[in-house]
């Protein structure tokens, strides 16, 4: 099958350190390729793909700060992918609505990936493009009252020989934040909760321009490098040896999470994680045997307590069986293949789907 894979331009894929879309579609990709598709991928040009990469620009977009209109960019890469539509079998989007447009004007079908949330200004394109295919990464990211087309609910992957199991927690003891520090991530929470129970927290994960007031107003006080430690932006090793030595890891978000990575990352590396009741978590944390999923912070810190009697093994093992890229990349295989048929049926072609197949690999 030939299959364009389109990623965000604003980090590189797969991501040095922070960026969740980036690593799963990297993932998504190298994995698609081993199993014989004909993918090409439309990345920055810092990109490491096993797939044909083509880029409208050399790097990361975060990383270049000439750059003054990032838009710009990002529909250079578009009008790239859609100028060679006829050259796919499916066009797969993982950058959010900007692809909307474009997919109504050509004949290869795309399927979108929803990595985000809906706001009251993008709902307007979405219900504009309600009937092209979508897949969401959690069944707690849908909006029914949209009437989008929803084929299925794939949830994000990881490869997890890539991260060491920590059977134990180091001595002396801490608690683990990892992800953007933002009010939506629940960085101040986490810091909160720390503070009230007196034990020390390691944080890291970077700042984006829009929270660099939240960072130096509810963040930056309270890091005396000895309780509340603040490690910078953490690469994949750093990540995993964060999280793995930790007694559990504190998600304490504030908004509807639509998957959040950093759970499975931190149970991957045998670390339970204690969560806020939003979103996604409910689908990624097992209550009481993976973690605990908490409706406010006083449970969270009551949640401390109870956490080490939690098997790390189970942890890791609960990813295993349900995050993993090969389940991830058999959910996106079967999406591409029902999209395909029912273009083929729309268009009364009885030829099957395997025979297409054989031919593109």
């Amino acid at each position: 099958m030939r299959i364009a894979q389109v990623a965000p331009l604003w980090e590189r894929v797969p991501p040095p350190a922070y960026g969740g879309v980036e690593l799963v579609v990297g993932l998504l990709t190298d994995e698609l390729v081993r199993r014989g598709h004909e993918v090409t991928l439309f990345a920055s040009g810092d990109s490491i793909s096993l797939a044909k990469l083509t880029s409208v620009h050399p790097r990361a977009l975060r990383l270049d700060r000439t750059i003054k209109d990032y838009s710009v960019y990002e529909m250079l890469n578009l009008a790239s992918v859609y100028e060679r539509a006829e050259e796919f079998d499916i066009i797969h989007s993982h950058v959010g609505h900007g692809t909307l447009a474009y997919a109504n004007l050509v004949t290869t079908p795309t399927v979108h990936t929803l990595h985000g949330i809906f706001t009251p200004d993008n709902e307007k394109i979405f219900s504009f493009g309600k009937k092209q295919p979508y897949v969401n990464i959690s069944d707690a990211q849908r909006e029914p009252r949209l009437g989008l087309n929803y084929l299925a609910t794939v949830y994000n992957g990881i490869d997890v020989s890539s991260y060491e199991f920590h059977a134990q927690p180091e001595n002396p003891p801490y608690l683990a934040f990892l992800g953007r520090m933002s009010p939506e991530k629940g960085a101040h929470l986490a810091i909160e909760i720390a503070k009230e129970t007196g034990w020390h927290l390691k944080m890291a994960g970077k700042v984006d321009v829009v929270d660099v007031e939240y960072f130096e107003k509810e963040i930056k006080p309270h890091i005396d490098g000895k309780q509340i430690e603040y490690l910078g932006e953490a690469n994949h090793i750093q990540k995993n040896a964060l999280m793995g030595g930790a007694v559990a890891t504190l998600f304490p978000i504030t908004w509807r999470e639509p998957f959040g990575l950093v759970m499975v990352e931190s149970m991957a590396s045998g670390t339970p994680v204690i969560a806020i009741k939003l979103g996604s978590t409910e689908e990624v944390i097992s209550h009481g045997k993976t973690g605990f999923l908490c409706n406010n912070i006083q449970e969270c810190i009551s949640a401390i307590d109870q956490v080490t009697e939690l098997d790390r093994y189970a942890c890791r093992q609960h990813v295993e069986n349900i995050f993993s890229v090969k389940h991830m990349t058999d959910g996106y295989e079967a999406v591409y293949q029902q999209v395909i048929a029912e273009r083929f049926s729309q268009n009364g072609h009885s030829r099957s789907l395997l025979s297409l197949s054989s031919d593109r690999i």
